[in-house]
């Protein structure tokens, strides 16, 4: 294994190491069967990977990121960034993926900022000023806005939540405005349906895949169950957890998770995915992600290798998304 070592980064030799020897612990950890016949076998798969540079992506998130503007784009919109962006190595995909990270980082970080100003808020819209210019105000998302107004008006958060899932409870003011603020944000939208579905099926692609290379797996809906059933909830649950000694690019693979965007080197979605990453390499060893739309080569995560989706055929996926646009 002398050779092995130098194929990782030192700081993930003991994830790295973790993973090679996972089928030698006695108990296996959760979710690796006691008894896996044939036994496993070391299977290695290369992996080319594309990465966004770190000033491209700097760059290109200050072109396509507009004060307040949280919502989807439209077809003219969608054209103007594809034309700001045609000097630089990014995919239009990867820069609407990329505004949209930063939109959901600005949501996160803006939300104290927008309650602190919820009276101010609620007086302007009690004036009638309409909840999108109100959200250019504070530059956070509509809905977050719109959840401030009425946390203002002394509203518990059971009853916000109430009233955003059920709006004919509102008046007819506020039924309207809170369509306007769910139509034009993207990033705190009440539903999040379709994204779900998108993700799911990026999801069953993967398995597919991996299975058509030949590797054994066990997918998140089994490690789901089984877990509910043996400690009462989910605990870890990658979307896939291999029964295979998987080496990619040289570096050992327990599990892969799937993530259906871009892979930003943005603080907020960075330490999110850390923290999923540290769960996992706890007691599988090194891991990858694999992201939909690429990643940026500044992005660093402990214990995952980053990987885009260039080997996998994502037809089924893009046909998904153009029969529901």
């Amino acid at each position: 294994m002398s050779n092995e070592k130098t194929k990782w980064d030192s700081r993930d030799e003991q994830t790295c190491r973790r993973a090679i020897e996972r089928f030698n612990v006695k108990p296996r950890a959760m979710g690796i069967p006691q008894d896996i016949d044939p036994i496993p076998r070391t299977i290695e798969i290369d992996w080319p990977v594309n990465p966004v540079p770190i000033d491209v992506q700097k760059r290109v998130g200050q072109l396509v990121v507009k004060r307040g503007e949280f919502g989807f784009l439209s077809d003219e919109g969608v054209g103007e960034i594809a034309k700001i962006i045609e000097d630089y190595p990014i995919t239009l995909e990867q820069a609407l993926s990329l505004r949209a990270a930063i939109n959901q980082e600005k949501s996160v970080y803006s939300h104290h900022r927008i309650m602190d100003r919820k009276k101010e808020l609620k007086r302007r819209y009690d004036k009638g000023t309409d909840i999108l210019e109100l959200a250019k105000i504070v530059d956070g998302p509509p809905v977050n806005v719109f959840r401030a107004i009425l946390s203002a008006r002394n509203f518990g958060k059971s009853r916000i939540k109430t009233l955003l899932k059920e709006p004919k409870r509102m008046n007819e003011r506020d039924q309207e405005q809170f369509r306007i603020a769910e139509e034009s944000d993207r990033v705190a939208n009440v539903d999040q349906t379709e994204t779900h579905l998108a993700a799911d099926l990026f999801e069953e692609i993967l398995c597919d895949h991996f299975e058509s290379v030949g590797v054994r797996f066990r997918c998140q809906t089994e490690l789901v169950k089984e877990q509910i059933a043996e400690e009462g909830r989910p605990i870890r649950t990658p979307d896939l957890l291999f029964l295979d000694d998987v080496r990619i690019n040289g570096i050992p693979c327990a599990w892969i998770d799937a993530k259906h965007f871009f892979g930003s080197a943005l603080s907020f979605p960075r330490k999110k995915t850390q923290k999923q990453v540290d769960r996992y390499t706890e007691v599988y060893g090194q891991g990858a992600i694999i992201y939909r739309h690429g990643f940026c080569g500044g992005l660093n995560l402990r214990g995952a290798q980053k990987l885009d989706a260039g080997p996998v055929d994502l037809s089924i996926l893009i046909e998904h998304n153009e029969s529901r646009s």
